[in-house]
């Protein structure tokens, strides 16, 4: 239990090198009782993400930006304890980390463009309301006396 196999890819060509990850190892919070706590394990991965080389610029910026709520002098920590093994949730924590990065360093979305409403379609609505207001107003008992 070294090393995970593979590299963890953020996207493309760009993964996390296994040196600059950090594993913390402990027993997971949770009920007492006969091997509940011996048996379960809780893993913490933690990355430097302001001072790592493995990213591009421009990507470790949008990151920084994103991330700004999760950082805590620049790291970001990801936490797995749904797994009974210890290497499974390793593997777990990676992937999380991974695909928080992805989802953090991805191209902003393009701007909308802003369309008008077609003029016919807009008349249709208003023909309908109308249409909808008389049959609502005929049902009023206004004219029964």
């Amino acid at each position: 239990m070294y090393g995970m196999p593979g590299p963890h890819v953020i996207r493309g060509s760009v993964s996390l090198p296994e040196a600059e990850l950090l594993w913390r190892f402990s027993r997971s919070s949770g009920p007492g009782g006969q091997h509940v706590n011996t048996s379960d394990s809780k893993v913490e991965l933690s990355f430097d993400l302001a001072k790592t080389e493995a990213l591009p610029e421009v990507w470790k910026q949008r990151a920084l930006e994103r991330l700004a709520g999760r950082l805590v002098d620049g790291v970001v920590t990801v936490r797995s304890s749904e797994h009974r093994s210890q290497w499974r949730n390793r593997e777990s924590a990676a992937v999380r980390l991974a695909a928080l990065l992805a989802e953090a360093t991805a191209p902003p979305p393009k701007p909308r463009k802003a369309t008008r409403i077609p003029r016919g379609i807009n008349e249709r609505r208003l023909r309908e309301k109308k249409q909808r207001s008389e049959t609502k107003r005929g049902r009023s008992a206004q004219g029964w006396s």
